[in-house]
Protein backbone atom coordinates (compact mmCIF):
# COMPACT_ATOMS: atom_id res chain seq x y z
CA UNK A 1 0.00 0.00 0.00
CA UNK A 2 1.38 3.49 -1.10
CA UNK A 3 0.04 5.18 1.96
CA UNK A 4 1.90 2.40 4.71
CA UNK A 5 5.20 3.16 6.22
CA UNK A 6 8.00 0.28 5.00
CA UNK A 7 11.58 0.20 5.31
CA UNK A 8 14.16 -1.61 4.43
CA UNK A 9 16.86 -1.82 7.09
CA UNK A 10 20.15 -2.31 5.68
CA UNK A 11 22.86 -4.37 7.54
CA UNK A 12 26.18 -2.98 7.74
CA UNK A 13 27.55 -5.07 10.51
CA UNK A 14 30.82 -3.82 10.53
CA UNK A 15 32.82 0.08 9.36
CA UNK A 16 31.36 2.27 6.58
CA UNK A 17 33.29 2.36 3.45
CA UNK A 18 34.57 6.16 2.49
CA UNK A 19 36.44 6.60 -0.35
CA UNK A 20 38.04 9.46 -1.81
CA UNK A 21 36.18 11.55 -3.97
CA UNK A 22 35.80 10.34 -7.87
CA UNK A 23 35.91 12.42 -10.44
CA UNK A 24 33.30 9.56 -12.42
CA UNK A 25 30.78 10.47 -9.81
CA UNK A 26 29.27 13.66 -11.83
CA UNK A 27 29.12 11.32 -15.09
CA UNK A 28 27.79 8.66 -13.17
CA UNK A 29 25.12 11.13 -11.82
CA UNK A 30 24.15 12.36 -15.45
CA UNK A 31 23.75 8.81 -16.32
CA UNK A 32 21.48 8.26 -13.95
CA UNK A 33 20.03 11.12 -14.56
CA UNK A 34 19.01 10.66 -18.16
CA UNK A 35 18.06 7.03 -16.98
CA UNK A 36 15.45 8.82 -14.97
CA UNK A 37 14.37 11.15 -17.17
CA UNK A 38 13.86 8.07 -19.93
CA UNK A 39 11.62 6.32 -17.47
CA UNK A 40 9.85 9.61 -16.38
CA UNK A 41 9.45 11.70 -19.06
CA UNK A 42 7.68 14.94 -17.78
CA UNK A 43 6.74 13.63 -14.35
CA UNK A 44 10.35 14.48 -13.54
CA UNK A 45 9.83 18.19 -12.20
CA UNK A 46 13.76 17.96 -10.93
CA UNK A 47 16.86 15.99 -10.60
CA UNK A 48 19.18 16.85 -8.48
CA UNK A 49 22.56 15.49 -7.77
CA UNK A 50 22.98 16.00 -3.72
CA UNK A 51 24.50 14.48 -1.00
CA UNK A 52 28.40 13.51 -0.94
CA UNK A 53 28.84 12.28 -4.18
CA UNK A 54 28.00 15.85 -5.64
CA UNK A 55 31.02 17.84 -3.64
CA UNK A 56 33.96 17.50 -5.12
CA UNK A 57 36.92 16.84 -3.13
CA UNK A 58 34.84 15.03 -0.41
CA UNK A 59 35.53 11.63 0.80
CA UNK A 60 31.98 9.86 0.83
CA UNK A 61 30.46 5.92 0.55
CA UNK A 62 30.56 4.89 -3.39
CA UNK A 63 26.78 5.19 -3.52
CA UNK A 64 25.21 8.74 -5.69
CA UNK A 65 22.46 10.44 -3.80
CA UNK A 66 19.58 11.93 -6.53
CA UNK A 67 16.90 13.98 -5.06
CA UNK A 68 14.09 13.68 -7.43
CA UNK A 69 11.28 15.97 -7.45
CA UNK A 70 7.62 14.88 -8.47
CA UNK A 71 3.92 16.34 -8.45
CA UNK A 72 2.76 14.41 -5.38
CA UNK A 73 5.66 11.50 -4.33
CA UNK A 74 3.01 10.25 -2.15
CA UNK A 75 1.01 8.97 -5.94
CA UNK A 76 3.72 6.28 -6.59
CA UNK A 77 1.52 5.26 -9.03
CA UNK A 78 2.58 8.07 -10.97
CA UNK A 79 6.58 7.13 -10.95
CA UNK A 80 7.51 3.95 -9.58
CA UNK A 81 6.48 1.53 -12.39
CA UNK A 82 8.53 3.15 -14.59
CA UNK A 83 11.31 3.68 -11.95
CA UNK A 84 10.84 -0.31 -11.09
CA UNK A 85 11.32 -1.32 -14.95
CA UNK A 86 14.61 0.22 -14.91
CA UNK A 87 16.06 -1.02 -12.68
CA UNK A 88 15.10 1.01 -9.16
CA UNK A 89 13.71 -0.75 -6.22
CA UNK A 90 11.53 0.80 -3.74
CA UNK A 91 13.59 0.93 -0.38
CA UNK A 92 12.02 3.43 1.76
CA UNK A 93 8.40 4.83 2.66
CA UNK A 94 8.09 7.60 4.48
CA UNK A 95 4.60 8.76 4.35
CA UNK A 96 5.03 11.39 7.55
CA UNK A 97 8.57 12.74 6.70
CA UNK A 98 7.70 14.80 3.49
CA UNK A 99 5.88 11.87 1.73
CA UNK A 100 9.73 10.33 1.26
CA UNK A 101 10.33 7.27 -1.07
CA UNK A 102 13.85 6.09 -1.93
CA UNK A 103 14.67 3.45 -4.49
CA UNK A 104 18.15 2.09 -4.91
CA UNK A 105 19.58 1.15 -8.15
CA UNK A 106 22.68 -1.35 -7.86
CA UNK A 107 24.93 -0.32 -11.18
CA UNK A 108 25.63 2.00 -10.53
CA UNK A 109 24.96 2.27 -6.80
CA UNK A 110 22.51 5.14 -6.10
CA UNK A 111 19.88 6.45 -3.53
CA UNK A 112 17.04 7.79 -5.53
CA UNK A 113 14.99 9.84 -2.83
CA UNK A 114 11.66 11.04 -4.03
CA UNK A 115 9.74 14.39 -3.00
CA UNK A 116 7.05 16.66 -3.65
CA UNK A 117 7.20 19.62 -5.51
CA UNK A 118 7.85 22.75 -3.18
CA UNK A 119 9.16 20.31 -0.49
CA UNK A 120 11.60 22.28 1.91
CA UNK A 121 13.67 19.13 1.89
CA UNK A 122 14.96 19.33 -1.10
CA UNK A 123 16.01 23.26 -0.65
CA UNK A 124 17.97 21.74 2.46
CA UNK A 125 19.61 19.07 0.52
CA UNK A 126 20.72 21.80 -1.77
CA UNK A 127 21.95 24.39 0.30
CA UNK A 128 23.45 21.77 2.46
CA UNK A 129 25.77 20.52 -1.11
CA UNK A 130 26.10 23.98 -2.26
CA UNK A 131 27.64 25.14 1.19
CA UNK A 132 30.14 22.16 1.02
CA UNK A 133 31.00 23.21 -2.21
CA UNK A 134 31.67 26.52 -1.11
CA UNK A 135 33.56 26.52 2.32
CA UNK A 136 36.39 24.25 2.59
CA UNK A 137 36.69 24.59 6.06
CA UNK A 138 32.96 23.25 6.73
CA UNK A 139 33.88 20.37 3.77
CA UNK A 140 36.46 19.66 5.74
CA UNK A 141 34.99 19.69 8.89
CA UNK A 142 32.63 17.35 7.22
CA UNK A 143 34.63 14.96 6.11
CA UNK A 144 37.05 14.38 9.14
CA UNK A 145 33.70 13.65 11.39
CA UNK A 146 32.44 11.17 8.41
CA UNK A 147 35.51 9.21 8.65
CA UNK A 148 35.59 9.56 12.47
CA UNK A 149 32.02 7.71 12.33
CA UNK A 150 33.09 5.57 9.40
CA UNK A 151 35.38 3.91 11.56
CA UNK A 152 33.07 2.52 14.38
CA UNK A 153 31.36 -0.49 14.26
CA UNK A 154 27.14 -0.29 13.15
CA UNK A 155 24.70 -2.83 12.74
CA UNK A 156 23.05 -0.52 10.87
CA UNK A 157 23.89 1.86 7.77
CA UNK A 158 21.05 4.21 9.15
CA UNK A 159 23.15 4.30 12.43
CA UNK A 160 26.21 5.64 10.97
CA UNK A 161 23.78 8.31 9.34
CA UNK A 162 21.90 9.27 12.01
CA UNK A 163 25.17 9.51 13.51
CA UNK A 164 25.85 12.61 11.49
CA UNK A 165 22.93 14.93 12.26
CA UNK A 166 24.85 16.86 14.75
CA UNK A 167 27.26 17.94 12.26
CA UNK A 168 25.00 18.08 8.97
CA UNK A 169 22.60 20.39 11.43
CA UNK A 170 25.86 22.65 12.78
CA UNK A 171 26.52 23.70 9.18
CA UNK A 172 23.31 23.51 7.80
CA UNK A 173 22.85 26.69 11.02
CA UNK A 174 26.13 28.51 9.04
CA UNK A 175 24.78 27.56 5.27
CA UNK A 176 21.19 29.74 6.46
CA UNK A 177 22.88 32.46 8.03
CA UNK A 178 22.81 30.55 11.28
CA UNK A 179 18.59 31.17 11.27
CA UNK A 180 17.63 27.42 12.89
CA UNK A 181 17.03 24.59 11.40
CA UNK A 182 13.91 22.66 11.54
Amino acid sequence: MADEPFIKRELLDGQVELVSCNPAWPILFEQQAGLIRKSLGSVALAIEHVGSTSVPGLAAKPVLDIALTVKDSSREEDYAPALEAHGFELFVREPDWFAHRMFKHFSPRTNLHVFSEGCSEVERLKLFRDWLRADETDRAHYEKVKRELAALQWVLLQDYADAKTGVVKEILQRAAGDRPQT
